[in-house]
């Protein structure tokens, strides 16, 4: 992995990195409410993170002056069992951290593009700049939103978009999509990407040394710091 600048963080269990990642974001969090007043952390859905989010939710900083988002939602009501917003809700926005605000993708919209268009004022309003991502990745090498298979892969991938958010329709993705774009990630102040697993490692093995056309390595290849990757078995 020294085909890019990134910082490795190995852990032996699920539990043991949900720890210290959860101590790592909240110091990068903390910080910046001491120095702005005021933070903002974007996360991902998927199946991974849900530890991580219950742990983090206890730890003790002045929630109230952190906002939370999303780095990518699919087209769902937020009560759908595969809305992100509704993940976030259920296990990061509860104990200490229920006092944070909470600014979504979704919104009940004609179609995707429409609800794009919403949110991309309401973050590039509330959300900007962002001062931690919290980023996941899939088999397929993908992470935000930008599947292999995107019809707008070139323009999702675009580090000059002045978009901040845009819709997303891919056929791996299931529903239309809706993600935050790369430039608003790579300019992030703190930039992590959470995998477990054999598989995961693999494919992030290959994106970095030998694949650089899967579609996590344009984070690596964009990110203004180096990227934290916090791996468990």
């Amino acid at each position: 992995m020294n085909a890019v600048a990134c910082n490795w963080h190995e852990f032996a269990s699920s539990e043991a990195l949900a720890a210290g990642f959860s101590a790592i974001v909240a110091g990068v969090l903390g910080d910046a409410v001491a120095a702005r007043g005021k933070a903002t952390l974007a996360v991902s859905g998927g199946t991974t993170p849900g530890l991580f989010f219950r742990t983090l939710s206890r730890e003790k900083i002045d929630w109230a002056k952190v906002t939370v988002t999303l780095v990518d939602e699919r087209f769902v009501a937020p009560d759908s069992p595969r809305s992100n917003a509704g993940l976030v809700a259920a296990n990061l926005l509860q104990n200490e951290a229920a006092a944070a605000n909470f600014i979504g993708l979704y919104s009940p919209s004609p179609d995707v593009e429409s609800a794009a268009r919403r949110a991309d004022g309401a973050i590039g309003r509330q959300a900007l700049p962002l001062d931690a991502v919290v980023l996941g990745m899939g088999a397929d090498g993908h992470t935000a939103s930008f599947f292999p298979d995107a019809d707008d892969l070139t323009a999702l991938l675009d580090p000059h978009a002045n978009a901040n958010v845009l819709p997303v329709h891919a056929p791996s993705g299931i529903e239309p999509r809706l993600t935050l774009t790369l430039p608003c990630i790579a300019q992030a102040g703190f930039i992590a990407l959470h995998i477990e697993g054999a598989e995961k490692r693999r494919v992030l093995n290959a994106a970095l040394d030998g694949k650089p056309d899967l579609p996590v390595r344009a984070v690596f290849d964009h990110a203004s710091v180096p990227v934290q990757v916090f791996w468990a078995p």
